[in-house]
């Protein structure tokens, strides 16, 4: 199609906010992607995007969907990573498995945000953090077509680096007069003392001050891996004791040009674990007034047939906008959430 008429096309109500050369190009990294994994023999597989359980995550919201089963109302959710059902597959079957499909986070709308989104997603059984590393830098160098050299960069010595103060020991008071001296005002984590934890309201500065005075920082050299986060990122990752004595959670995240690209864990294989984890997260979310949701019994029960493994979620738009120097998500997604 010729320029002009791209720009014909921009001016239709219908039309995409993606060109066709955008669209060759996103075929193009799908292709490359499954070339990929079929080289090494994982398996793709597909699972449901409904669920009847939820992420407890305080801060990632599902989406509900009304649906009628078996002649009965109830509520399902739309899946805000396909991680629950292919940890099933998982403790099932005990071979690689990789997926890519659509995901769902309400009320995330931006440059970099989209209700709806697509994640490449995999699982290697018996690797560990640093194998997985090793096998995301390969990807990277398909797509990207040479060679990559990927930066790794303790989440403690980013954040002094960049906010000055030590993540894991600084105190709150500490935490919020840096995050004042930064402009980032309009915020008091410290006024719900009496709802959250004193560990709720820490993480809370320090999400705010890295996604603000670190993240933009992040991968403009070279492809950066943040490692060892703080324990109460953990989520569904195992966690370790640092060099220095603290405890951290073993995981990492990929940047590229001060975007966060891809999130991966050392998977927990713990069901009691787990559960204590999403108790208390709908614990947190009962304190902010948000909707409790319903624990994923699957899960729990496959996770004690887990295989040590460790696993990775990539955003294939974020991904395909550093790929191309794409300034939003709109550029590379056909009809983003206002349009759909």
């Amino acid at each position: 199609m010729s320029k002009a008429n791209n720009q014909s096309l921009s001016n239709l109500s219908y039309a995409p906010t993606m060109t066709l050369a955008m669209a060759q190009q996103r075929a193009k990294l799908m292709s490359v992607i499954r070339q990929f994994f079929a080289m090494r023999q994982v398996l793709e597989v597909q699972t449901p995007l409904l669920s009847q359980a939820g992420n407890t995550d305080t801060f990632l919201q599902s989406v509900a969907a009304q649906v009628t089963y078996q002649d009965k109302p109830c509520t399902y959710y739309l899946h805000t990573s396909p991680e629950f059902a292919m940890k099933r597959l998982l403790a099932s079957w005990q071979v690689p498995i990789y997926q890519i499909c659509p995901v769902f986070r309400d009320n995330e709308i931006g440059a970099r945000h989209n209700i709806e989104f697509t994640m490449l997603e995999w699982y290697q059984p018996n690797y560990s953090l640093d194998d997985l590393a090793a096998e995301l830098g390969e990807l990277l160098e398909l797509v990207y077509g040479h060679p990559i050299i990927m930066s790794h960069y303790r989440y403690v010595d980013a954040f002094m680096d960049f906010v000055g103060i030590h993540p894991l020991t600084a105190s709150l008071a500490a935490l919020q007069a840096v995050a004042e001296d930064k402009g980032l005002i309009g915020f008091d984590f410290n006024s719900a003392e009496s709802c959250d934890s004193e560990q709720d309201r820490r993480q809370s500065w320090l999400d705010l001050l890295f996604s603000h005075a670190v993240e933009p920082n992040l991968g403009h050299d070279l492809p950066t891996l943040i490692i060892e986060y703080p324990p109460a990122t953990a989520a569904l990752a195992k966690t370790a004791i640092d060099k220095e004595g603290n405890k951290v959670a073993k995981r990492f995240e990929l940047y590229i040009k001060g975007i966060e690209i891809a999130n991966a864990y050392d998977e927990l294989a713990d069901g009691q674990a787990l559960r204590d984890r999403f108790e208390q997260d709908n614990q947190l979310r009962g304190r902010h007034k948000l909707v409790q949701m319903p624990i994923d019994e699957h899960l729990i029960a496959a996770s004690d047939d887990l295989i040590p493994c460790s696993g990775i979620a990539v955003g294939l738009d974020r991904l395909l906008m550093v790929l191309t120097d794409a300034t939003s998500l709109e550029e590379v997604i056909s009809f983003p959430s206002g349009s759909a």
